[in-house]
């Protein structure tokens, strides 16, 4: 299987075999994508956020019928803040909106709060992992690289939020460990568009050196020529049938 892309097509040497693939939808969560959360609180449109919603559950469910793993990750703090760094409280606090106040979702960015939690077309379903986070990118702090080596996992597609700062960490993070990252460009959003413009041009800068780039209706065109697995497929109360 051969995704087209941008600078160079995906993975960059042979073909993409589903079951060492892993999807990772980034940060998709209420204080990122709701009304009342984190992001829209501090005053930032979250519009491109929601509308990237639909696109991610469409790929979400092609994904799982050909076997490329899903994985979550939610970005948070411990309720005491003690893995907080000051640094990061304080620029939360200059753009409005300091982590662990309080918000018509409970407190920002606070583990098991709800914001804290996944939109609810994103819900995990059953032995889907979820990494929760305390930075921007997925792998600091976290047992994701642990989880994808011993899952033999070697190529990643990106989705979530936001392009500039989650997705791009992880895109860094993931090319310095090895693997190979696509990045799906209309699921993943800013409140700006011309940050969003401007974040996956840097992620294509110096030939794709962190990842390259595709769309969603090339990725799900290439998955419909790849025969299905025989995994269970997920209702629509997130348990399989």
């Amino acid at each position: 299987m051969i995704i087209t892309g941008e600078p160079y097509d995906f993975p960059i040497s042979g073909e993409m075999i589903p079951a060492r693939s892993a999807l990772l939808i980034i940060d998709m969560q209420r204080d990122f994508c709701d009304p009342q959360g984190y992001m829209n609180h501090r005053g930032d449109d979250i519009t491109a956020a929601r509308a990237i919603i639909p696109t991610i559950v469409q790929v979400r469910a092609a994904a799982t019928q050909v076997g490329i793993r899903v994985i979550y990750t939610r970005e948070g703090h411990r309720p005491d803040l003690s893995d907080l760094p000051q640094s990061k409280r304080l620029k939360t606090a200059r753009a409005g909106a300091e982590i662990g106040m309080r918000g018509p979702l409970g407190r920002l960015l606070v583990r098991g709060e709800p914001g804290w939690d996944l939109v609810p077309e994103l819900r995990p379903r059953d032995g889907e992992a979820v990494i929760d986070k305390p930075g921007t990118g997925a792998f600091h702090g976290t047992d994701l690289h642990h989880i994808l080596t011993t899952s033999g996992i070697q190529n990643l597609i990106l989705t979530g939020v936001t392009t500039g700062v989650c997705v791009s960490s992880t895109a860094r993070e993931a090319s310095d460990r090895g693997y190979g990252v696509l990045v799906l460009s209309d699921c993943c959003a800013e409140p700006d568009p011309s940050n969003h413009a401007m974040a996956i041009r840097l992620l294509k800068i110096e030939g794709g050196y962190m990842a390259t780039v595709s769309t969603s209706l090339r990725f799900l065109c290439a998955l419909r020529n790849y025969p299905p697995t025989l995994l269970p497929t997920p209702s629509k109360d997130g348990h399989h049938e």
